[in-house]
């Protein structure tokens, strides 16, 4: 596992929240590979234990999610190329709005609907621990956890 820290990049066109390391990170993903973007209760340095650990503590998921999807592009090969933490049944009366503000985030960056899918908590988990690296936000809201398979970027013309 490599951890890193997360510093700020000063480049044309890269949102300041993405870190050297995971410009770095992003830039050495192929299509099919995943990352997960995980809240502050995520167990992301257990998990991470085979990835590329990217520390974003002072950071929240809904900012760092828009700019990771400035720069990664989500598979289209796939039903499902985003996945989110379903709800254990305990909190199933508890609102999850950031759910619906990813869903709002992921549609926006790709101009057109993008279905996310939901694992069980431990499908979650089982998922997260074969993903290329993990970005541990700072973020407090609970299930604020998604997985993004990267697809492809066409040839220019």
């Amino acid at each position: 596992m490599k951890s890193t820290l997360a510093l700020r990049t000063v480049l044309k066109g890269i949102p300041s929240i993405i870190s050297p390391e995971l410009l770095a990170t992003l830039a050495r993903m192929g299509h099919g590979d995943e990352i997960v973007l995980a809240d502050a209760n995520f167990p992301s340095a257990s998990v991470a234990k085979n990835a590329t650990l990217i520390r974003a503590d002072g950071h929240a998921a809904l900012p760092m999610l828009k700019a990771v999807l400035q720069l990664l592009p989500l598979d289209k090969y796939v039903s499902t190329p985003a996945l989110v933490m379903r709800r254990e049944p305990q909190d199933k009366d508890l609102p999850v709005p950031i759910i619906a503000e990813f869903e709002k985030l992921i549609t926006s960056a790709h101009g057109h609907k993008v279905k996310v899918g939901e694992l069980a908590r431990q499908d979650f988990y089982d998922r997260a621990k074969t993903a290329f690296a993990v970005i541990a936000t700072g973020e407090t809201a609970l299930y604020a956890n998604i997985i993004l398979k990267k697809g492809v970027i066409p040839p220019e013309k």
